[in-house]
């Protein structure tokens, strides 16, 4: 399985935000096609249309509009065609009972969103890097968990 890039889909309701997560993938030396969503509804319609590419990696801020990011990862796990997708859930703070709570869910991977640019593009490299060779090298995801 080998792929020349990785599909990313980033939901976040912060248009800036979304920026630089686009900005950050276009300088990485692996090859990225992002799609931006604006809400957990909007994120699960597009999943669950059937000519839809399903992404390998998810990036889902935790305090989303529409659906949570909860109820996402619950509905993406319940479903057995996501089941390589890797989901990683991003928030500026949150406590260490909700970070168990979307691991107990399926989440694969907890960000603390960091403050700066150069902060957030350092942590991204690091995912994106280490889902990379996941996915390239056939490795077993569903153990693939994070927490940066």
């Amino acid at each position: 399985m080998n792929k020349e890039f990785l599909n990313v889909i980033v939901t976040d309701d912060d248009e800036n935000t979304l920026i630089f997560f686009k900005n950050i993938f276009k300088e990485l030396k692996i090859s990225i096609k992002v799609q931006c969503l604006h809400h957990g509804n909007e994120l699960m319609k597009y999943l669950n249309n059937a000519e839809a590419l399903v992404p390998e990696i998810v990036f889902i801020k935790y305090k989303i509009p529409g659906k949570s990011s909860i109820e996402c990862i619950e509905e993406i796990r319940a479903n057995l065609k996501f089941n390589n997708m890797v989901v990683a859930v991003y928030s500026d703070q949150i406590s260490e009972n909700e970070i168990e709570e979307l691991f107990v869910k399926g989440g694969n991977i907890y960000m603390k969103k960091p403050d700066t640019f150069e902060s957030l593009k350092k942590v991204l490299t690091e995912v994106i890097t280490i889902n990379w060779q996941y996915h390239t090298s056939g490795l077993n995801k569903e153990n693939f968990i994070l927490k940066v």
